[in-house]
């Protein structure tokens, strides 16, 4: 089998650029795990350089195509090809609560799906990075104040220490996407648990950016809150205003004074 064929319908973009895909290999420091899980290898132009490191790399697959592929090419990932789509498959499967990095290439239709379902298995993964279209990338490293900070950038960093690495040209893709993209990696926090209820900042932090225009006092007010807590000055403020520990702030409050 030479060559896969790129599919429409899974957002299948192969990049051809070696010297990229060592150094998204190389975005990994390899601390605090000693197993790699790659998402959509597809035909293993990162996977070849994940091999060459002093770990265990897996790679999942939905594309029975690519996993035939991989299969022939690459006898190191014998009986490590999950043959299963990411966000239905239940992880501890194959890692059984051990820690492990996630990598890849992410196609671009399910990127945000993908960061939100490692955020659920935060507990398991140190470290994540990978390449994604340039705004998704953008919109998770992004600060309060930005027009593309929203509810992505404060959940994933209200676990995760964010860094935008660099920009990819659509030329290094066959075959190009009609977009940039951009590498980021996130490292796990060193004390990652919240000091407020997970469920309910999740939920604040969905009800505020939806009514993005609005003041939080606005955007909260199907919440029920006391006379006494929106009379607080970070009621005033639009979401895109709010830090991440604002955001934990708010929703420790509320928690604390709800009606």
């Amino acid at each position: 089998m030479e060559k896969v064929k790129a599919k429409k319908h899974l957002g299948q973009h192969f990049l051809k650029d070696e010297s990229i895909a060592k150094a998204i290999a190389d975005t990994l420091n390899l601390e605090g795990y000693d197993t790699i899980l790659e998402i959509g290898p597809g035909m293993g132009v990162l996977t070849k350089y994940l091999l060459e490191k002093p770990v265990t790399t897996y790679a999942i697959e939905i594309d029975t195509e690519s996993v035939t592929y991989l299969n022939e090419n690459y006898p190191q990932l014998q009986d490590k090809i999950i043959s299963k789509d990411f966000l239905r498959f239940n992880i501890n499967e194959v890692f059984e609560g051990k820690q492990f990095a996630i990598i890849g290439n992410f196609p671009y239709n399910i990127s945000t799906q993908i960061v939100f379902r490692a955020l659920e298995f935060r507990a398991q993964i140190p470290e994540f990075s990978g390449m994604f279209q340039k705004e998704v990338a953008e919109r998770i490293c992004s600060k309060k104040g930005s027009k593309v900070y929203g509810i992505l950038s404060v959940l994933a960093q209200a676990f995760y220490d964010v860094e935008y690495l660099f920009t990819v040209d659509e030329t290094v893709f066959i075959p190009p996407p009609r977009v940039k993209s951009g590498v980021m990696r996130m490292r796990r926090k060193e004390n990652y648990t919240l000091p407020c209820n997970e469920k309910m900042l999740y939920t604040v932090v969905k009800m505020a950016f939806q009514q993005r225009r609005k003041t939080m006092r606005n955007s909260l007010k199907s919440l029920n809150l006391s006379d006494n807590l929106r009379e607080d000055t970070i009621f005033d403020l639009r979401p895109e205003q709010l830090s991440v520990e604002q955001f934990i702030e708010l929703t420790l409050k509320i928690e604390a004074n709800a009606v």
